[in-house]
């Protein structure tokens, strides 16, 4: 196992490869995450750049005049970094800057996420940015640390610093959720009660993947129905939270508007229920959170779906392209294939014929098809769940 030491060292192909891709569309890329989500040594780890950490007043200083700074580049075709961006007075100005007047210069911009959630930033550089979100550790992301345990993964979560440390880090999730008070929070919201904003944190994390009534948490919050609204969104904006909406077609039988809401990490779920070792019936629920976190990262959307009828028939994740005449497609996840029936594919498949319906175990190693009735079901690994969205994207799209 490596520590976390060794993380400079180690080159995240997936994501370096996503940052030159992005570079080809535009020069000015916005690296998103969580804090600790590895975006420094991600960005340390171009090949080819000048990195500049604004943490530091002398670069704070030298970047007081934009325009100043930016011609040091001109005509250089530089590949620049600039890591912790918020620090600086107008983030957003400089990078529009060097977006209209010097598209040669390739910039990459990291920074606190409750600066990309802010209206003037986003406005700022509308157009003018191709933003990457690094979400926790993705299947990729294992295989360059050399992590071959997946139940470690899940318990840990996808944080670097936690997923390699030596120790078990529970200390380090507390640690962690009070500087995102400190340093996110406080910097862009400015909530008043820590208590209350942490205690709803902890309770989204212990309901992880359930469905969201803002009333359940009024009274051990010591908050108001409308307060705990606004938590929620904040937790959406700087990705510590997933809304998860439901998919309908507006059928009187169907729940069209209650929410499932996802904690960001997996460790995170562990921890705040408790959980240090992992039985059999955890697997399935870490097993579903981790695919929405491969899911969201592959197809860089936060835009999935999942569907329930009033009847208590609930399908996982639904992913639905609008205006596509191509049904949508159904996902259920279980941690072994075997543990899956047709209980809810059935009531789906009579409100959607047209969909295609997988089921998404990570103990199938090679796809394979199995009819129920007349419907047919694809069992498939999740790098396969991937390539078929993909194709299903590229079909709609007119793309080969």
């Amino acid at each position: 196992m490596l520590s976390y030491l060794q993380m400079e060292t180690i080159k995240r192909n997936y994501w370096l490869a996503e940052i030159e891709r992005a570079w080809q569309k535009r020069s000015v890329i916005w690296l998103s995450g969580v804090r600790r989500a590895g975006k420094t040594f991600l960005s340390q780890n171009l090949e080819k750049i000048e990195y500049f950490d604004c943490e530091l007043p002398r670069i704070r200083r030298m970047m007081e005049d934009p325009e100043e700074f930016l011609e040091g580049f001109k005509n250089q075709n530089k590949r620049v970094v600039l890591d912790e961006i918020h620090r600086l007075d107008n983030p957003a100005q400089l990078l529009k800057i060097a977006a209209d007047h010097y598209p040669k210069v390739k910039m990459l911009a990291t920074g606190s996420s409750t600066l990309g959630a802010s209206f003037k930033f986003k406005d700022t550089l509308s157009g003018r940015k191709k933003e990457i979100w690094l979400t926790p550790a993705i299947s990729e992301d294992l295989a360059d640390f050399k992590i071959k345990d997946l139940k470690w993964r899940l318990l840990r979560g996808g944080l670097p610093p936690f997923l390699l440390s030596k120790d078990f880090p529970e200390a380090d999730f507390q640690e962690w959720m009070d500087a995102y008070w400190a340093k996110d929070i406080q910097e862009l919201f400015r909530l008043e009660r820590k208590y209350s904003f942490q205690k709803f944190i902890e309770l989204i994390m212990t309901q992880s993947g359930s469905i969201f009534e803002a009333t359940r948490f009024t009274a051990p919050c010591e908050v108001s129905r409308t307060t705990i609204t606004n938590y929620l969104k904040v937790l959406e904006a700087t990705f510590v939270a997933h809304i998860i909406h439901p998919f309908s077609s507006h059928r009187p039988t169907e729940i069209i508007s209650a929410p499932k809401v996802y904690g960001f990490d997996t460790g995170f779920v562990c921890y705040y229920r408790g959980w240090h070792e992992l039985r059999e019936q955890d697997l399935g629920i870490l097993w579903e959170h981790y695919a929405l976190n491969e899911i969201q990262a592959k197809l860089h959307t936060r835009r999935i779906h999942y569907w329930r009828d009033k009847r208590g028939h609930e399908v996982d994740f639904i992913v639905a392209l609008r205006g596509s005449s191509a049904g949508p497609v159904a996902i259920e996840c279980k941690w072994k294939a075997k543990h899956f029936d047709d209980y809810n594919l059935k009531a789906f498949i009579y409100q959607y014929p047209k969909a295609k319906f997988f089921v998404l175990a990570q103990d199938v190693d090679r796809e394979f098809s199995k009819k129920f009735g007349d419907v047919q079901v694809t069992f498939t690994s999740l790098a396969g769940m991937i390539e078929h969205l993909r194709n299903t994207i590229k079909a709609d799209n007119g793309l080969s």
